[in-house]
């Protein structure tokens, strides 16, 4: 058996992001993923393996190795792969680059929510920190709108800076409450813990964007936002239960589990949708295995239908 080997420039050269919005929303009309994550610990390094199987799309199983003594040096922090199994015969079809899926998979699952929630004539988009994420979304976003103006906000300045002069039509905001009232988009990609996007500053018409938060002591939005806005996440599984942003307020009961209008599962439905356009949408991206599996199928599929080779598995 052969399957294929997917480095990460290689992979990124063949991908649309409007392509991956359609593979995912592809995805979510199949069964629900069946999901784990396995954690192993050696002092202060972690591996992490998230694994997920759909029936009809196959297997994937994603490792992260976390070595937080690699920074400053020339070895990344974090590093991983993805293995895509066969839903048929479970036989290995590739190996893909952690770094090209985790990319894709998280801008393109908020990306996803926003074709679904925002207004369509979205000209205005805000986005919160200036890391990797953060560049990701700005490119995911600009294929999208690409008649947006962007304006991006970070704590330290001179990272601002730097992604604002990576891209045209990008510029940077000093004040953070009126380049909230300012945007049709707002996309939140901190590592915050403590909420600093305030609910008193949203405007009707908005559209809400949550990434940072992973863990459950991280939040990037207050109370006031979660309960003037409508309420979306991408898995309820993944979400309420483990993540801050809607795990706090929900034992707090300032939220309900009811006030979860739907996730990415309810989009065959057309549930997953903007009523009007004075309403506010909140969408919470919490990421999950099922997330990389789609992506992963999705590069997959675009690498061997440009040519991509695959390799001899042993004994061919």
């Amino acid at each position: 058996m052969s399957f294929d080997i997917i480095p990460f420039a290689g992979g990124e050269a063949l991908l649309d992001w409007r392509g991956l919005t359609e593979a995912l929303e592809a995805g979510h009309s199949l069964p629900r993923a069946t999901l784990d994550d396995t954690f192993l610990y050696r002092g202060k390094d972690t591996l992490l393996s998230r694994s997920a199987w759909i029936d009809g799309l196959g297997i994937a199983v994603k490792s992260a190795t976390i070595f937080p003594g690699n920074k400053g040096s020339e070895v990344p922090t974090i590093n991983g792969g993805v293995n895509l199994y066969s839903d048929a015969d479970g036989s290995l079809e590739a190996l893909v680059d952690f770094h090209l899926v985790t990319k894709w998979k998280t801008a393109g699952d908020s990306l996803l929510a926003a074709l679904k929630l925002a207004r369509p004539d979205s000209k205005r988009i805000l986005i919160l920190g200036a890391g990797t994420v953060a560049h990701s979304l700005r490119q995911a976003y600009g294929a999208a709108f690409p008649q947006a103006q962007f304006t991006v906000w970070n704590r330290s300045a001179a990272g601002a800076e730097t992604l604002a002069n990576a891209f045209d039509n990008t510029t940077v905001a000093t004040d953070l409450e009126s380049a909230v009232g300012a945007a049709d988009i707002i996309s939140s990609a901190t590592m915050s813990t403590e909420p600093l996007l305030r609910g008193a500053w949203l405007q009707p018409g908005q559209h809400v964007d949550l990434i940072g938060a992973y863990r459950p002591d991280m939040r990037e939005a207050d109370d006031e936002a979660l309960c003037r806005a409508r309420l979306f996440v991408d898995s309820r599984d993944t979400v309420l239960d483990h993540i801050g942003e809607f795990r706090t307020p929900l034992a707090e009961g300032v939220i309900s589990r009811d006030d979860v209008v739907a996730d990415f599962y309810d989009l065959p439905g057309g549930n997953f949708t903007r009523r009007n356009d004075d309403e506010i949408t909140l969408f919470k991206n919490g990421g999950g295995g099922h997330l990389d599996l789609m992506t992963s199928r999705y590069i997959l599929q675009q690498w061997r239908r440009q040519g991509g080779g695959a390799v001899p598995g042993p004994g061919e």
